[in-house]
């Protein structure tokens, strides 16, 4: 006989529970999986260091090397076959090129005889008498190494084993170390071979190479302009926000039209020839553009937000005032900043190993080239793709970290009474617990940036193919992915908030905190969201400075460098680091809503519930819902009198 009541508690079985949210509750390990593979791809990223050192030879790439397989300035090994290898070349830093103002390319490669030299030539040479007599007085021998300079006006092949008469007049230039000629007409033919025909990475690598010195004080600016734009957040005030946005303003129109000036000027400066100068201003042209867009894009929503102003300087006091329970949250961007800093220089060292990496062939004449290795530029995509992901991982560890200390404050009953070390409480939590959560959501993200790379690298290499729908629709694919990634972003600082405060996996913690947002939206959303737009105008400011310094820098050597890519690399560089250090308000930003969410889905406001936010945040909330209310009411008595209007006879 069967119970009365089963056939319900049957149907109450089969009915799935309705999750709850318990802070600081439960912990237990989440996503292992993801931190399995992250392992996993860490050794083969381990695979490539070695290798690259192993097979890489950076200093060819940064000191020059001559026809024989010796790189200028070091001690060589030799080459079996190749009788002038081997050499020991600490003495002679400098790549000489004997047919400098004729250079000739076969077989991808040049067929003037390159040697290395003590120094350059600094004035034209005649005769082999005069290159005879400049080897003796400066020991700087222009010759084939097998040539004693006795010999130079004797030996009757020495038209062939010595540079073609006249040498022209040149100087050492920090690109490879090479000797570039002086006179107008050498240096436009040598320069147009050597730059143009070089290959695209090592163009790229050495444009960054040749501005290092730039590159690095741009960088240290743009980490002092972050500081002082987070200490900025941190005594905001109504002024200093107008302040703020007007500097962002003129900061974004300045950098227009500098930008549109220097296009102006290549484009009326008849003394261009080189690639490197066409690729700089068809550049220019792209960035002017696209900054033109930003900077009309901005102001339209700064004119739309213009009225939340006060609002938002109370809701920053109230991110402050969450900050200060634990202050050293500001600091966290500087170890952020360290590790990344050394992950990127170790990078940047496997990939310049990676670009130097070839196997020495010895070819007619006993000269040696070196071919690149079978598959290094798959090791490329795999290098670049831990780039993204690990970096993006660091992030996400900083994100979490923040994300739990607020966590820990915020559900403390004890207000007087905050919680002891709670950076360091989140910390350990994050690595005993939490590393495959920040490892699946910062793979979210490499996933989402991996097709836009891809996409960019096709379209680069059939430019010259494209029509105009073929244009269009690349476009709009940048497009789209760019908006996934940001929706990501934003989806992944939830999930980690949700996860600090539930200690769920990813996915639950990203459905829940979608699902607590969205029935919670109407509170203080729009505040919210002007919240995190002025962050990313501090962001924004940062690198408008940044890239104006670069602009500044890299003009005033147009030729001899692609100045883009370092120009790219800055601005990617200055926005990075703005993010890590303002990124700190943003987290707070997005956990506190949640945070409050999560206090009005489990709390009532009554003694036997009561919530968990303090006083000045909860008359804050009441000020949002007050204007809201009165807005609302505003609103229905303007639609009521629109309805209620007759038309009137004219007298």
């Amino acid at each position: 006989m069967q119970c009365p009541g089963a056939e319900y508690l049957v149907s109450a079985e089969r009915t799935p529970r309705k999750r709850e949210w318990r802070p600081q509750i439960y912990r237990k390990c989440t996503d292992t999986t993801w931190l399995f593979l992250f392992f996993l791809f860490w050794t083969g990223l381990l695979f490539i260091m070695g290798y690259s050192m192993v097979a890489g030879a950076t200093g060819r790439l940064l000191f020059g090397y001559d026809s024989f397989g010796n790189v200028c300035g070091k001690k060589n090994s030799p080459v079996e076959g190749a009788p002038l290898s081997g050499q020991d070349m600490t003495l002679k830093r400098h790549v000489f090129f004997m047919n400098s103002c004729n250079p000739e390319v076969k077989d991808m490669r040049l067929s003037s005889t390159i040697l290395c030299v003590s120094s350059c030539p600094e004035e034209q040479l005649d005769t082999l008498e005069e290159v005879q007599l400049f080897a003796d007085k400066n020991g700087s021998f222009l010759c084939v190494y097998s040539l004693n300079s006795i010999n130079y006006t004797q030996n009757p092949n020495a038209d062939s084993l010595c540079p073609r008469l006249p040498v022209p007049p040149s100087k050492s230039f920090p690109l490879f170390n090479r000797c570039v000629p002086q006179t107008p007409e050498c240096y436009s033919l040598f320069a147009s071979v050597l730059i143009n025909d070089v290959d695209t990475l090592h163009q790229i690598l050495s444009g960054i190479m040749s501005g290092r010195d730039t590159i690095l004080g741009l960088c240290i600016l743009a980490l002092a302009l972050s500081l002082a734009m987070m200490f900025t957040f941190w005594f905001i005030t109504t002024l200093l926000v107008h302040i703020f946005i007007a500097l962002t303003i003129s900061g974004l129109l300045f950098v227009c039209g500098v930008l549109w000036w220097l296009y102006y000027d290549y484009t009326h400066d008849l003394s261009i020839e080189l690639d490197t100068e066409r690729e700089n201003m068809k550049c220019l042209l792209g960035f002017a553009l696209v900054s033109t867009v930003i900077t009309a894009v901005l102001l339209s929503l700064i004119f739309v937000f213009r009225k939340r102003i006060k609002l938002t300087v109370e809701l920053f006091q109230v991110i402050n005032k969450a900050i200060s329970n634990s202050p050293f949250l500001l600091f966290q961007p500087l170890w952020t900043f360290a590790i990344l800093i050394f992950f990127w220089v170790l990078w940047v060292a496997v990939l310049l190993s990676l670009g130097t990496a070839g196997a020495a062939q010895v070819i007619e004449g006993g000269q040696v080239e070196y071919k690149p290795i079978l598959g290094i530029r798959y090791m490329w995509w795999y290098h670049l793709i831990g780039l993204i992901w690990t970096s993006e991982f660091i992030l996400a560890c900083q994100q979490m970290t923040v994300a739990g200390a607020l966590v820990t404050c915020y559900f403390n009953r004890n207000k007087n009474d905050p919680p002891d070390r709670p950076i360091l409480w989140s910390l350990s939590t994050l690595f005993c617990y939490h590393q495959g959560t920040a490892i699946k959501g910062s793979f979210l993200i490499t996933v989402a940036r991996i097709p836009r790379t891809i996409l960019k690298y096709i379209y680069n290499t059939l430019k010259d193919k494209h029509n105009a729908w073929s244009t269009y629709m690349f476009r709009c694919c940048f497009c789209c992915f760019w908006c996934l990634d940001k929706c990501l972003c934003h989806l992944n600082q939830n999930a980690y908030a949700a996860t600090a405060i539930n200690g769920t996996d990813f996915c639950t913690s990203a459905k829940d905190a979608l699902k607590l947002l969205s029935k919670n939206s109407s509170h203080f959303t729009s505040v919210n969201c002007f919240g995190d737009f002025i962050i990313f105008l501090g962001k924004v400011l940062v690198m408008c400075l940044t890239v104006f310094g670069g602009l500044m820098a890299f003009n005033y050597n147009r030729a001899l460098q692609v100045w883009a890519v370092p120009l790219l690399l800055v601005a990617f560089f200055a926005y990075f680091v703005a993010h890590s250090f303002l990124s700190v308000f943003e987290t707070v930003l997005d956990a506190l809503f949640l945070c409050f969410a999560a206090d009005l889905e489990t709390n009532d406001g009554s003694s036997e519930k009561p919530y968990f936010m303090d006083q000045e945040f909860l008359s804050f909330v009441k000020r949002i819902n007050k204007l809201k209310d009165t807005r609302a009411q505003g609103e229905e008595n303007s639609l009521r009198n629109e309805e209620g209007t007759e038309l009137q006879p004219v007298v």
